[in-house]
């Protein structure tokens, strides 16, 4: 019996790219790297206008604890620092560099034979000044996450290849061409955590990839093919039946996660002192021609990435970063990749359903995977009673978006509750 979660929803999977390898997009003109992209404070420039950089160079600096730093994916010459649209922002500051038509490397880039002779924080500083952070969604910085307290010793480290989300395959791509190398980086992250179990989770629907990883000595567990199987608490829970509690993290049951990507990452960091400057994303959706899984460089334009497969079939009526659950709907075609850019979806028709009201049916409740009351949380949310909203639970939604797919009345309860959980924060600080 496969491993699985209480909840949770199986929307059209459609991964008409997971057969597709992984092709590397030649750098575009320019690249537009904003200084916040990952969890936490934005990085402290280290540019001005005018300067030239390499691929590599350090442009911007981890400014606090949590934080991360950045690098020129391109070499070039900085043309701008100004506001530039932003995918989960809107807009933020951001490095603009224009393309020597050059692919020069920053001097102090250069391989380490020795890495596995390394020190815990001679790996964990490599990994922080390389600006790696969670490849899977929320971009925390890697070197904190890597980095708990003394009093929550860390016994299980989980590796997150389940990839959930429907139309995405860059992970599954990576794992079948890349399968050494994520494994690699699971030992080094391994290694700093000094954690006695090491477990690979991945979806039944690839089982391909987990029959490579397999064979190459890893302990691996294939878990039911379930959105959002792949998120933190649930896939602690399949896995190793240890529940993280309310307001807590993975650190208080003594375990870590990260994904695949960020094992890739760490290790591209650690042994080639390569920098996080590019990441494997999904190139999918109605609307473009020949959807592909691209390396592509941090900061290239979204229709940069769009051309290179082909460009539209026709205009398109929506585009989205990362997936069709939790992905985010763009105002422009010339937003950027960052860091957390998992895919592009482009999309011809974008509907909006009209919306009903509650028929008290509870799918919503039945289906979220953190066992909340999302139709009782909105009615909070939308009477504004933000105390009670918190009572119920709000801040622990993960967005999934389980109860608004699941809803027959269409109400987008996942919007609500995203909307609740910034108003409860905004009033605990006042």
């Amino acid at each position: 019996m496969l491993r699985g979660f209480s909840g949770g929803v199986h929307p059209p999977e459609n991964k008409f790219t997971e057969t597709r390898a992984i092709k590397v997009m030649p750098s575009p003109k320019r690249v537009y790297i904003h200084f916040s992209q990952h969890t936490g404070k934005p990085a402290r420039p280290l540019v001005e206008k005018g300067d030239v950089v390499k691929i590599g160079t350090k442009i911007g600096e981890g400014d606090g604890f949590i934080s991360a730093s950045v690098h020129a994916s391109i070499s070039g010459k900085v043309v701008a620092l100004e506001s530039c649209p932003h995918p989960v922002l809107g807009s933020s500051l951001c490095c603009v560099i224009e393309s020597t038509n050059g692919e020069e490397w920053e001097d102090t880039i250069e391989e380490k034979d020795d890495y596995e002779n390394m020190s815990k924080k001679e790996l964990l500083e490599i990994i922080k000044e390389s600006g790696i952070v969670g490849l899977g969604g929320a971009a925390f910085p890697t070197h904190v996450k890597l980095s708990p307290p003394s009093d929550k010793p860390i016994d299980t480290l989980i590796i997150n290849g389940c990839e959930c989300e429907p139309m995405l395959t860059a992970d599954h791509r990576l794992m079948l061409e890349h399968s050494g190398e994520v494994i690699e980086g699971s030992k080094i992250f391994r290694k700093i955590l000094n954690a006695e179990n090491l477990i690979f989770g991945i979806e039944d629907n690839k089982k391909d990839a987990a029959k490579k990883l397999k064979k190459q000595g890893v302990n691996v567990e294939l878990l039911k093919t379930k959105y959002p199987q792949g998120a933190e608490k649930q896939l602690i829970k399949a896995l190793i039946v240890r529940e993280v509690p309310r307001g807590g993290l993975p650190m208080d049951v003594g375990c870590v996660v990260q994904n695949v990507g960020t094992c890739y990452a760490a290790y591209q960091a650690v042994k080639h002192g390569k920098p996080l400057i590019d990441r494997i994303v999904t190139v999918t959706g109605t609307a473009v021609k020949r959807p592909k899984n691209l390396l592509v460089k941090i900061g290239s334009p979204a229709i940069d990435v769009v051309n290179f497969c082909g460009g539209y079939v026709k205009q398109p009526k929506q585009i989205i970063f990362g997936g069709p659950m939790m992905g985010i709907a763009q105002y422009s075609e010339n937003v950027p990749t960052i860091k957390g850019t998992s895919g592009i979806m482009v999309c011809k028709d974008a509907v909006i359903p009209e919306q009903g009201p509650c028929v008290r049916c509870a799918s919503c409740v039945d289906v979220c995977p953190m066992g909340l009351m999302p139709t009782e949380i909105y009615k909070f949310v939308n009477n504004k009673n933000y105390s009670k909203a918190e009572e119920y639970g709000v801040l622990d939604c993960i967005e999934c978006g389980c109860c608004a797919y699941s809803c027959p009345s269409r109400i987008p309860l996942v919007h609500y509750l995203k909307f609740g959980k910034s108003e409860v924060w905004r009033l605990s600080k006042k």
